[in-house]
């Protein structure tokens, strides 16, 4: 199973998981993907990620997971907690922090959904923090200098023992990242 983590307020449509799935609808077919609309509060989402990850485990399924952004935070507690490789895009590394700026509404502008961002939302999203990478082999982490949402230095400082691509420039979408999925599912050894 591959489990593609979108970001904050995306959704499955978002141009890299549409990406993702059309290269592997051509290159591997028999790969099942699974990108799921997460909720907005981070407790639901992470406690959907985790049903679907212990139902893989259940069924004898590796575990490999692309996370772009918040995706990219919550794939790596994932990874940590229950195994597998993980391709992390412009991964968020403190989003409880980064929340300071976004507390109050928000519109997801692909479901339209309007809800509250809350403190406690940032309380939530700190109990899934992986401080320290114990496992630096199952991750793989793209990284833009440019990236205007997040500080790249923070990923480059807490992944740096991990495998990293970092390009100069680009953007938070990840400028290129189509190019970038042969060695992406190299790296997931996808069958």
């Amino acid at each position: 199973m591959l489990l593609y983590i979108h970001g904050f307020n995306s959704s499955p449509q978002s141009d890299k998981a549409e990406l993702t799935k059309a290269y592997l609808a051509q290159h591997f077919p028999d790969t099942k993907i699974d990108i799921p609309q997460l909720p907005s509060n981070p407790a639901a989402a992470i406690a959907l990620l985790t049903e679907r990850v212990e139902m893989a485990v259940a069924n004898g399924e590796a575990l490999r997971f692309i996370g772009s952004s918040l995706g990219g935070y919550m794939a790596s507690y994932l990874a940590e907690k229950y195994g597998g490789k993980a391709v992390l895009v412009n991964p968020a590394v403190k989003p409880y922090e980064l929340f300071n700026d976004y507390l109050g509404e928000q519109t997801n502008p692909y479901t339209g959904e309007v809800y509250q961002l809350l403190p406690e939302h940032q309380q939530q999203l700190y109990a899934f923090d992986t401080q320290v990478i114990f496992n630096p082999d199952r991750f793989f982490v793209l990284l833009q200098t440019g990236d205007e949402v997040l500080d790249y230095q923070q990923a480059l400082n807490k992944y740096h023992c991990c495998k990293m691509l970092v390009e100069v420039g680009g953007n938070h979408s990840f400028v290129g990242y189509g190019d970038k999925l042969a060695e992406v599912c190299r790296f997931l050894c996808l069958p």
